[in-house]
């Protein structure tokens, strides 16, 4: 009898990841509440130890075994280190800077609230066993469940933004201001979260070298022709993700800092708007898998899902309290908060790259990942028919 082998069965997880969100996506024709991403990671969390794990145990270790797991980890991992390169690289900061006191103000804002909001939630939750990571400090759980709350996911919001035809039109671009200066922000305190005093020599060594490398980096992307970037792109995503693993940071921030020093303009638009659409398409649904893969419920189902909804408030109402405050500072024409706020609502993908690096650092437990995971889902699925009634109400709906 033949024995199945290690390439069969992660051939076997492969085609599931692939076949089934796909399914669901176009036969449930779930677009307007649930873009593809939204169904795939949903599709992930099923497929994990949680539910198909616990209904079908034969299934769950037949075919997610340590080896499969271990190779999925891995494709994940390069994965999503391309995604926040290219949310690094798609930053456009000068616009803010023109812009700096309206998009200081309703960044700030649209940031601050919720992530006080979510602080809070923090806190609560804290006063129950089963929440805080085993080597988190109760101010880092704080900080970094607060700080998930305040997320707005980027790469993400730009996909919803095309979907709404309203990237390239003024209302568009001022959204993408604000959301750049929140996504600087986050990584930001995701980096003053991840401190490690023991480690600080490493990592202040880390940044010195990558300060310097920087120099050296940009005078040779100037330098050669668009083809060879591509590839010098890539070492450099290598190296810096290295280099902040090393260092304690985490590969994700290396990632993130990689795509921040290159210039969008060293490349044509047109190919990376490919590249970011195919690593969604090809690899991204890996990640979203293996962050499926490791959902709990081990202090229980429905108290994962009530902290979830906490969040969801926590999130939701904090988003629309900041950004509203902001257009009653700045003067906006009626319904202009109301349409930003539920935008600025999407948090799939950087909030789910935020937690999963929270959870590896062992600052927040399992379920409390769970629960971040469930509310990042929710959320993103309000973005569409919250603001799509709000476009039209503006004139600018399709």
């Amino acid at each position: 009898m033949h024995a199945v082998t290690t390439m069969e069965v992660f051939l076997i997880a492969m085609a599931i990841i692939f076949c089934v969100p796909f399914l669901i996506w176009r036969l449930g024709r779930t677009d307007y509440f649930a873009p593809l991403v939204v169904v795939q990671i949903l599709t992930g969390i099923v497929l994990g130890p949680g539910i198909l794990g616990a209904a079908f145990p034969g299934y769950y270790t037949f075919v997610f075994r340590p080896e499969v797991v271990q190779i999925l980890n891995g494709l994940g991992a390069w994965a999503v280190m391309l995604f926040v390169l290219i949310a690094g690289i798609e930053l456009d900061l000068s616009k803010a800077w023109v812009n700096r006191r309206e998009s200081g103000i309703t960044a700030g804002l649209a940031l601050g609230v919720p992530l006080v909001f979510g602080a809070l939630a923090a806190v609560g939750l804290l006063r129950f066993p089963g929440w805080i990571g085993v080597s988190g400090a109760d101010w880092q759980f704080v900080v970094g469940v607060g700080m998930a709350c305040a997320v707005t996911a980027l790469p993400i919001l730009i996909l919803l933004m095309e979907k709404l035809d309203i990237l390239r039109r003024p209302i568009g671009q001022r959204i993408l201001r604000y959301a750049s200066l929140d996504d600087i922000a986050i990584w930001g305190v995701l980096a003053l979260v991840l401190l490690d005093w023991e480690r600080i020599g490493r990592q202040v060594g880390f940044l010195l070298a990558f300060a310097v490398a920087c120099v050296v980096f940009r005078r040779l992307m100037r330098a050669i022709v668009e083809r060879d970037r591509w590839y010098v792109m890539l070492i450099w995503l290598a190296v810096c993700a290295f280099g902040a693993d090393w260092s304690g940071l985490h590969f994700m921030v290396g990632a993130f800092l990689a795509g921040v020093v290159i210039d969008a303009d060293w490349f044509d638009q047109q190919d990376m708007d490919r590249l970011r659409h195919n690593v969604l398409l090809v690899m991204m649904p890996v990640f979203f898998l293996s962050t499926g893969l490791r959902t709990e419920w081990s202090v229980g189902g429905a108290a994962v899902f009530v902290a979830a909804l906490v969040l969801l408030v926590a999130s939701v109402a904090g988003k629309l309290a900041g950004v509203h405050l902001a257009g009653r500072l700045l003067k906006w024409a009626p319904g202009e908060a109301s349409l930003i706020g539920w935008l600025l609502q999407t948090k799939a993908l950087i909030m789910i790259i935020f937690a999963n690096i929270l959870l590896d650092k062992a600052i927040i437990s399992s379920a409390t990942f769970t629960a971040l995971l469930l509310m990042a889902v929710m959320s993103t699925m309000l973005t569409i028919p919250m603001a799509t009634p709000r476009l039209r109400a503006l004139g600018m709906g399709k």
